[in-house]
């Protein structure tokens, strides 16, 4: 017993069950609570139905994991990435939201297409596209561009909310707020730095529980989501299934163009992570693959584009636990919370400072994994080629998000990119247009790219 509990959070686990099943569900628990921020808040920005993302995304990983052979452990989440196509096409009108679905549910299978492009010429002469020089400023992005979310801003609940808060009638200091982030990132920081045992494998929990306890001592918990919730509901509805309009496919398909630079990168991440080729085994066009049919089966009955996810990958640098069974867990959690109004009102009220906290962590962990992925791929930043690709990835990145990305009009519909788009298509161009090019992808399914 003792070299397990010397075991945990300090060497990789690949296979949950030697800890014991209520450990495993623990560590479920954990995963779900994580993903549970950025599952929701899509569909609460664009107007879906909360309930229908986490059925969606709870059967989406499922269907990932069945079509990966249960190799990679990845969560599916609802797509940050769609938001503007949602937004547009529905023009704040819910009644359009279904056309918006349906241009979703074609991008899914632009996904599928590419996935039997790349089975069919090969991994190798794919990724020539995708070198660690390209991957690593993109997933470094990732990180990046999340930021922001995990800060928040006046008026949003989050960390840099400056509003006076009031309970029973006396005003909190806006400190408060930092207070309570501070208090959930350094809960993280000391259970997974000093913490034996089952803590040293739960920090986020742990720093959940921490900041929730917290915001209830100062009043800051909204139970409003509880008030007239049913016991159980059924998240699908007919009248939030896709419909099709041909403006609305064609400015939403472009989209995919990102969101399958994303899935390269978090996939990238993932592999370097557990130290293990995803890519080359279960193989990038599986992943393609599970990732564009879960947004397309999400799509068609009203529920959000599906995404592999940064914070899935911070939560594994955080606890060195690799088996995706912890992700199926999550997954077949969040189908059951998706019956339960009341249990997704429950979740819905941590307080989004505390979620903010806990963001903090992981998406600097996803940027982290960036500059890992260069270091131990040896990208050469000395040669002026590769800083120059570095350089153009991540100014483009960040400039274009700051500005709204880029957007094309055709027609009546609009064609947007998005500052992870462009950067990604910055990247592959100039890697591929510039002398000097010295990767070359191992295909060897046994390769390890991490220690």
């Amino acid at each position: 017993m003792a070299k397990e509990k010397s075991k945990l959070g300090t060497e990789p686990i690949y296979d949950v069950r030697e800890l014991g099943a209520p450990r495993a569900l623990v560590l479920g628990v954990q995963h779900l609570f994580a993903m549970f921020g950025a599952t929701i808040l899509v569909p609460i920005l664009t107007g879906l139905n909360v309930s229908t993302a986490l059925l969606m995304a709870g059967i989406g990983t499922l269907l990932f994991h069945v079509i990966t052979g249960g190799k990679v452990p990845a969560f599916l989440g609802s797509s940050f990435a769609f938001i503007a196509g949602y937004n547009i096409v529905s023009g704040g009108d819910p009644a359009r939201l279904p056309y918006a679905c349906g241009g979703v549910f074609v991008a899914g299978f632009v996904y599928v297409a590419v996935a039997g492009l790349i089975k069919v010429i090969g991994p190798k002469r794919v990724m020539r596209f995708f070198p660690p020089v390209v991957t690593g400023p993109v997933i470094i992005l990732i990180g990046l561009i999340l930021s922001p979310a995990a800060l928040g801003g006046p008026g949003s609940g989050g960390i840099m909310d400056t509003l006076v808060r009031v309970k029973d009638g006396a005003t909190l200091p806006a400190g408060v707020n930092w207070l309570i982030a501070l208090a959930a990132i350094a809960t993280i920081v000391v259970c997974n730095l000093w913490g034996r045992g089952m803590l040293k494998i739960v920090p986020i929990l742990m720093g959940v529980i921490v900041g929730y306890v917290l915001a209830l001592i100062f009043g800051i918990v909204d139970f409003s989501g509880l008030s007239g919730a049913g016991i159980i509901d059924i998240p699908i509805k007919a009248d939030r299934f896709m419909k099709f309009e041909a403006g609305a496919i064609i400015t939403i398909v472009p989209i995919a163009l990102a969101t399958m630079m994303e899935h390269v990168g978090d996939v990238s991440a993932i592999s370097a992570t557990i130290g293990k080729n995803l890519i080359a085994k279960p193989g990038l066009h599986r992943t393609l693959l599970g990732d564009g049919l879960a947004t397309s089966l999400a799509s068609a009955v009203g529920g959000p584009a599906n995404t592999t996810y940064g914070e899935n990958t911070g939560v594994l640098v955080l606890t060195r636990v690799y088996d995706p069974r912890v992700m199926q867990i999550a997954a077949v959690m969040a189908i059951i919370a998706s019956f339960f109004p009341v249990v997704e009102g429950a979740i819905g009220s941590i307080p989004a400072v505390v979620i903010g906290g806990v963001s903090f962590i992981l998406y600097g962990m996803i940027s982290a994994i960036g500059v890992r992925n260069m270091v131990e791929n040896k990208v050469d930043l000395t040669k002026t080629r590769n800083l120059v690709v570095a350089a153009m990835i991540l100014v483009s990145g960040l400039g274009f998000e700051f500005i709204g990305g880029l957007h094309f009009p055709v027609g009546d519909a609009v064609i947007s990119f998005s500052g992870l788009a462009i950067a990604a298509i910055v990247g592959i161009l100039l890697n591929a247009i510039l002398p000097g090019k010295d990767y070359e992808f191992v295909a060897d399914d046994e390769e390890v790219l991490a220690e």
